[in-house]
């Protein structure tokens, strides 16, 4: 199995077009049928677009080389001129078999503009499908893509200043024939070919001199809490910047995390006690990655911080998430790539995932790990994730009320104790309904009632 479209296309054509009928779908490739109408092309045109771009082949269906008829392949060069708004960028090529059928090869650029389809539709592309986006779904997006254009960008610098290493592995990683055209096809230089933010970030050897908050810091505190001047519980030695290409900032801090990462003997599945880190590995990687991947680098002064604590880890990077983002819920926050070419090339150099569900991921390895969920804070200014080494039951999970979650993710947010007014208005709910799922929480021994009596004024919750 080849590895990309690309290398599937270096290949003679009836060996390519064998490749691409039994490729895997996934972020960037899609096929259709030779049967299809022009305007039924405009949704997967339209999710390449809103997304990082990809190949669309048609004329390839269920495993067989169908080939798409002369007058049809016309209408269907010239579908996304007639069927999205506005445009979406394409190239097309076709690939002809020995038995004379012929293919479509479309190329879909990333686009820095929000498309739709002629009936007014928006469409992103997430793993292997093209979902259709709800009104405020396109809002968030529209407000997204609006810094997303951001890691096109020329710089003012050339190619000399690239790491020849690191472009000539890439390039041979997905089958290009020289830098320049890995560069290219990668959207990685602008049209006039000048050097775009997401080049320089990605194989620049110093990304720092052109954008000094480019890096990741890790650090480790001795204590839950960070303190403050002859307080401060930061350790010797324990501060550490990783700022060179981005691919090597993920692979140097995940190793330095994994380091200093504080482990428990648990009980594992084989009746043995085990060491082992209080937060699963692959949470808090899929957390770094997501940071690195999606934050803003037009925010020049600030930069990503990993915080390890003794009883969790804090991933903060700059840049919000898209405007009407519910952090009460971060599983339904579709994956809207602030910089998309840079997240494309991070996947293929298999640092990041391709599939778009890295929230969900992280979701799912913490409460494989009998952990509580993820908490999401955030600032003017950026985002926060915790991950908590707290134990929480799935069962008791699963049946408890998303509010009953959400005020369980403000105590844990605050560590510190809270009266049942401060939790009710930080909510958003009114006294009785937090007083409702506080109750819950007890019940599931989550939280504690900390009163000297019924009617205590100052009592207080916290967590178990």
């Amino acid at each position: 199995m080849m590895g990309t479209v690309e290398d599937a296309l270096r290949l003679a054509p009836d060996e390519a077009l064998e490749v691409l009928s039994s490729m895997p779908e996934d972020q960037w490739f899609d096929r259709k049928s030779g049967r299809t109408q022009a305007k039924d092309l405009a949704v997967p045109l339209v999710a390449f677009g809103n997304a990082e771009g990809g190949y669309l082949v048609v004329g390839v269906h269920g495993g067989m080389v169908e080939g798409v008829t002369s007058r049809r392949a016309n209408d269907l060069r010239q579908a996304a001129i007639d069927f999205t708004e506005p445009p979406v960028k394409t190239t097309v090529s076709e690939l002809t078999a020995s038995n004379g059928k012929t293919a479509l090869i479309i190329r879909v650029q990333p686009s820095d503009h929000v498309h739709t389809t002629s009936r007014g539709e928006c469409y992103l592309r997430i793993g292997d499908e093209s979902r259709r986006l709800t009104f405020a779904q396109q809002r968030e997006l529209e407000f997204d893509r609006g810094m997303s254009s951001f890691d096109a960008r020329p710089v003012q610098t050339g190619l000399d200043y690239l790491d020849e290493r690191l472009c000539a592995g890439y390039q041979r990683r997905i089958g290009s024939s020289s830098i320049t055209d890995m560069l290219h096809a990668r959207g990685l230089l602008t049209p006039d070919g000048r050097v775009t933010v997401a080049a320089w970030l990605l194989f620049a050897d110093h990304p720092g001199q052109l954008f000094p908050g480019a890096h990741v810091r890790v650090l480790k505190y001795a204590d839950r809490e960070r303190g403050a001047g002859s307080r401060m519980t930061l350790m010797a030695g324990h501060d550490i910047r990783f700022d060179g290409p981005l691919g090597e900032q993920v692979t140097q801090a995940t190793a330095q995390i994994a380091e200093w990462i504080p482990t428990l003997s648990r009980l594992g599945d084989d009746g043995r006690f085990h060491d082992t880190p209080i937060i699963p590995q692959k949470a808090w990687e899929e957390g770094l990655v997501n940071a690195v991947v999606h934050r803003s680098y037009s925010m020049h002064g600030d930069h990503i911080r990993v915080e390890v604590f003794p009883n969790r880890i804090e991933i903060s990077n700059p840049g919000r998430f898209p405007g009407l983002a519910d952090l009460r819920d971060p599983t339904t926050i579709p994956r809207f790539a602030r910089n998309p070419r840079i997240a494309r090339v991070l996947a293929e150099m298999g640092i990041a995932r391709e599939l778009g569900e890295g929230i969900r991921r992280m979701f799912g390895h913490m409460r494989a790990g009998g952990l509580v969920d993820p908490l999401y804070q955030q600032s003017s200014m950026g985002v926060t994730l915790t991950l908590f080494d707290q134990p929480i039951a799935a069962a008791l999970r699963d049946s408890l009320p998303r509010m009953a979650l959400h005020i369980l993710s403000l105590l844990q947010e605050a560590r510190k104790p809270l009266g049942t007014t401060q939790i009710a208005a930080a909510a958003g709910v009114a006294r009785p309904t937090a007083i409702k799922h506080l109750k819950t929480l007890r019940s599931g021994g989550l939280v504690t009632w900390n009163s000297e009596g019924p009617r205590d004024p100052r009592a207080t919750w916290s967590l178990t």
